[in-house]
């Protein structure tokens, strides 16, 4: 407009230097008049042919961005106004960092979350080699952080961390609220540091404080063992960049020393990489069968199917329980449905949702589920978990809280934990006389007989060495009385005998 203003001015002042008789003013209004009517005439052409372009070219006469997105103009407001009237100068990254975990948060999907980049780091540790902290998969459920599964041989299973433990707290910090990546962050750390958990164990009045001291975590994820009769027996921890690679090597092994069968345990197991998943599962289930199924947001479905041409010829049975979650649950499914394979133990931690890992430039990450997964029956296991063909349980000392080693349990006490000891010491033999809680004269003489056995000093104290060696053996008779594995041996002679 000021373009044109001024060439109007000067137009007029032209022609009335030219013209000083009055007479002739109406000469030059006339004269300004076509001027301005033909500059609107050619704007009106300009902006006729910039809409025809618009509407019916092949190519965007302008390019939008991003930023012109009118779903956008909330987000910009608000990042706008902060930046310019809060009270104190922002951090531009924290704001947008911020907006991204929002939106991950406000899809209230546990297994959808924003990683920073030291988080991210440890996200792509946890499943590529090592890392240090305590051992456990965690989640997030209502609020409330989850353990889902302690790995093997960690400090978390030696502590007695166990499958729907609830992490309230971590060194004093309360992680009501936190997501999952944000408590790892808190219990993870260097070896031989100690960290504090405040624990609510399913069916406990109260939370108990478990010391566990982190160590490096080696993520080598199976283990294979002879049992009696030529049964082979091989754990999965975990779904890690090897273990495919680990277990055909183990099998191979146990082969070698005369396995007719095997019991392949998935007890305890988190999940992990969905591709080892795929590999292991073509072991034992036949090329062409199906797998699992993938299931998008608009209800297609692609069917995944074993590639596998060659397949150990060798009866299998498999152990789950309710910490056997994700890929542990694919691979069961898909050899319990096709490939007729007994499943026996408890029900399966239940989740059916995939997830892919998106790194930024930066080398944050974010975390978020693309698909459902279903059996190869088509049965969505979501929440429900997998029910066994045979449901046995653990004994009932077997589910028993830790005990604090740093506690002193002796005569007068009366505490949950000294409950825990009495249930202990009755399970390994030793009578403490009551099971409620109070530490008397019969506890203290059934405390004093375990700690001769052990060659330990009899002061009729439970705390440190004492404590330690208490559930250790108890964890061994644990293993001695492996009632789910008694069943699967049980149930796999069958097979082999048929």
């Amino acid at each position: 407009m000021k373009v044109v203003k001024s060439l109007q001015n000067e137009d007029v002042n032209k022609e009335t230097s030219e013209t000083p008789d009055n007479n002739h003013s109406g000469f030059i209004r006339m004269k300004k008049f076509h001027f301005v009517m033909l500059l609107f005439f050619i704007v009106f052409l300009s902006a006729g042919i910039t809409t025809f372009a618009l509407a019916f070219g092949d190519e965007k006469a302008v390019d939008v961005g991003t930023g012109e997105r009118r779903e956008f103009d909330k987000l910009y407001t608000a990042y706008d106004t902060l930046k310019t009237n809060y009270f104190q100068e922002v951090d531009q990254d924290n704001l947008i960092n911020g907006a991204i975990n929002g939106m991950l948060e406000a899809l209230d999907d546990p297994y959808s979350d924003y990683m920073n980049e030291e988080e991210a780091k440890s996200f792509h540790q946890s499943i590529s080699s090592s890392f240090e902290g305590i051992g456990a998969e965690i989640q997030e459920q209502e609020g409330y952080i989850v353990i889902v599964s302690p790995l093997k041989g960690s400090p978390a299973e030696k502590a007695g961390l166990k499958p729907n433990d609830k992490v309230l707290s971590v060194d004093g910090k309360s992680l009501q609220g936190m997501s999952s990546t944000e408590a790892v962050m808190l219990i993870r750390g260097e070896k031989g540091t100690k960290v504090e958990l405040s624990v609510q164990r399913p069916g406990s009045d109260e939370p108990m404080n478990i010391s566990i001291t982190r160590d490096t975590i080696p993520l080598e994820t199976v283990y294979g063992e002879m049992l009696d009769d030529g049964i082979g027996k091989v754990q999965i921890t975990t779904f890690s960049e090897n273990t495919s690679k680990e277990l055909v090597e183990t099998l191979n092994e146990l082969q070698k020393q005369g396995m007719k069968g095997l019991i392949l345990d998935l007890r305890q197991n988190p999940g992990g990489l969905l591709d080892e998943a795929v590999k292991i599962s073509s072991l034992f289930v036949p090329d062409g069968e199906i797998l699992f199924q993938i299931e998008d947001r608009n209800g297609n479905r692609e069917e995944v199917k074993s590639t596998k041409e060659e397949n150990p010829n060798i009866p299998l049975v498999v152990v789950i329980d309710k910490g056997s979650a994700s890929a542990s649950e694919i691979l069961a499914a898909a050899v319990h449905e096709s490939a007729d394979v007994p499943l026996v133990g408890e029900k399966s931690f239940g989740k059916g949702t995939v997830q892919r890992a998106q790194d930024f430039s930066d080398g944050s990450n974010m975390k978020f589920t693309t698909e459902k997964w279903l059996t190869p029956d088509g049965n969505w296991i979501h929440k429900k978990g997998i029910t066994p063909d045979h449901t046995v349980a653990l004994p009932d000392y077997a589910t028993l809280p830790f005990i604090n080693p740093d506690t002193e349990l002796k005569l007068s006490a009366s505490s949950a934990q000294v409950k825990a000891a009495q249930q202990m010491l009755k399970a390994l033999g030793y009578n403490p006389g009551r099971e409620d809680g109070f530490f008397d004269e019969k506890t203290e003489q059934a405390v004093e007989e375990f700690q001769a056995a052990e060659k330990l000093e009899q002061n009729g104290v439970l705390s440190g060495q004492s404590t330690l060696r208490l559930m250790e053996k108890l964890r061994d008779k644990i293993d001695q009385n492996d009632t789910q594995i008694q069943k699967a041996a049980e149930v796999l002679k069958k097979q082999i005998e048929s």
